[in-house]
Parts: structure tokens; C-alpha cells; sequence
């Protein structure tokens, strides 16, 4: 188990960090969803810098654990942490959507390293995680995968199909991750479609279901490494977050799901993220 103390010093430097490039690309390509990259930093910041088997030198290597960005428009959040990890450069931060350049709007597997998935359409993560987790079995592996998942996302019925699925084959080697921020693109989640006792749901499917404060660095290292101790089967952190977490003028504010910070924003929110 990676030391707790560390993992939570390097992912509190690097989700400041993150946040800032989130910032930096969203304003620069004048487009992106960083109200939902912002409130997804905290729970990356904690996964990369402590649980993720993962080497930037070779992004490819079959032992390695699998992340899957099922929400892919918080990709800048991807990116983000990436760059912090030496998967990409820092100045490639000024190619998030360009013509040219390795960080497309959505995830590309075969543009961007370290990237597991092409998504950006909703309600497949889970299914590739399955996969990826019963070829690892297959192989006598003990390879991980996490997919972190939309609220909003959990409309696709796609997404309860795997979730049966993964309980079904009992793949204890895959971590469900739920940015649980209530706002969604069309609105507030309980009034566009309400999920009611999420915990519940997934617990009654066959998960471990564990609830936590996803800005929490210590309790998000918890509960990966309880979902990792766990062997009977899958787990999902059901973490409850806020929409723009970091920067005042964007937290819980639903306009900021699909809309760039200008230059007079982007200013202010540096400021309050330096």
C-alpha cells in the first residue's frame, strides 16, 4: 500500500496544479467543461499520485493498471494530470482542442499517452472496464481498472448493464468512480432526472458502495485503498463533489459545465488558485 502521508502531500501540490491547467486550456482553446474537470481533480490527483500502476516512459506496458475517463469531456482534467505525471509536456498544454498537437477535445487513444479510452460518448466506461478487468483475470494479472463516471451519466442504461455485469463475474479488480457533483449540462441532476438512494442502487446490484467527500484527500486515499483490499468483488466510490471546485465564480454554478473562462475570469481564478 503506498504511504498515506506522502500520496497526500504530492496529490495536494499536483491538484493545485491540475487546476490551474484546467484553467490555462479551457481559456486559451476558448471552449472545454471545467466546471466538471474541477469537481474530478481531487479524486484524480489522489489516484495518480498514489494507486495507479502506470509508467510515462511506457504508456503501453500490458502491466499496468487501466484508467477510464467515461465522463471524456472532463478530459482537460485527464490532460492535466498527465502532464503532471511526465506523460506529456507542459507546454502542451497550449494544444487542448488545436488542429495540431496530441490533446484533442474528447480522449484519443491513439493520439494522447496515457490515455485508456476514446470517449465522450456516455455510458461505456464501465463496459470497457469490465472487459479490460476480465482479460486481466485471463491472463492471471493483477491489473486494475478504474473508470470514473458522470451523476449525469448514470441515465445510460448502458452503465447498469455493466454494473450487473462486474457484480455478476465478481471483478473485485475494478473501481467504479462516481463524480457526484448534482449538475448536470440541461441542469440541477435531481430535477432533470433524479438517481435517488445511489447508494443503495449499487450496493442492491452487488457492489461494495462506499460514499465519501471527493475533496477529502484523505478520505479519497481511503477509500481506494479499501476498494483495492477488497476481494469479493467490485467497488465503487460514490463521491460527493462540487461543480467548479476551487474557483469561487464557478462552484455549483451549472453554467459552467460547457463554457470557457474568458480572459478578465481566467485572471481572477489564477489568482485564487496561486
Amino acid at each position: 500500500m503506498p504511504d498515506k502521508e506522502q500520496t497526500l502531500a504530492a496529490a495536494a501540490r499536483t491538484a493545485k496544479n491540475m487546476r490551474r491547467a484546467i484553467i490555462t486550456m479551457t481559456n486559451l482553446a476558448g471552449g472545454g467543461h471545467p466546471g466538471g474537470c474541477l469537481s474530478a481533480t481531487d479524486l484524480l490527483a489522489v489516484l495518480y499520485e498514489g494507486f495507479m500502476r502506470v509508467d510515462p516512459q511506457n504508456p503501453r506496458r500490458q502491466e499496468r493498471d487501466y484508467f477510464f475517463l467515461s465522463k471524456g469531456h472532463a478530459v482537460p482534467a485527464l490532460y492535466a494530470v498527465l502532464i503532471e505525471k511526465g506523460f506529456l509536456a507542459p507546454e502542451e498544454i497550449r494544444d487542448f482542442r488545436a488542429k495540431t498537437g496530441r490533446l484533442p477535445a474528447y480522449p484519443s487513444c491513439e493520439l494522447t499517452p496515457g490515455v485508456d479510452i476514446a470517449s465522450g460518448s456516455l455510458g461505456q466506461g464501465l463496459s470497457v472496464a469490465n472487459g479490460a478487468a476480465l482479460a486481466a483475470r485471463l491472463d492471471k494479472s493483477d491489473r486494475r481498472a478504474y473508470v470514473m463516471l458522470g451523476d449525469g451519466e448514470l441515465h445510460e442504461g448502458q452503465v447498469w448493464e455493466a454494473m450487473m455485469t462486474a457484480a455478476h463475474y465478481r471483478l473485485a479488480n475494478v473501481c467504479a468512480i462516481v463524480d457526484y457533483n448534482k449538475l448536470q449540462l440541461d441542469g440541477a441532476l435531481d430535477e432533470v432526472k433524479t438517481l435517488g438512494d445511489l447508494r443503495g442502487k449499487w450496493d442492491r446490484f452487488g457492489w461494495r458502495a462506499l460514499e465519501i467527500n471527493g475533496h477529502d484527500l484523505s478520505a479519497i486515499y481511503d477509500a481506494f485503498a479499501a476498494a483495492r483490499a477488497w476481494p469479493e468483488g467490485p467497488t465503487v466510490i460514490i463521491a460527493h463533489t462540487i461543480k467548479g471546485k476551487g474557483v469561487s465564480f464557478m462552484e455549483d454554478e451549472v453554467g459552467w459545465h460547457a463554457a470557457a473562462p474568458n480572459d478578465e475570469e481566467y485572471a481572477i481564478a489564477m489568482k485564487e488558485l496561486s
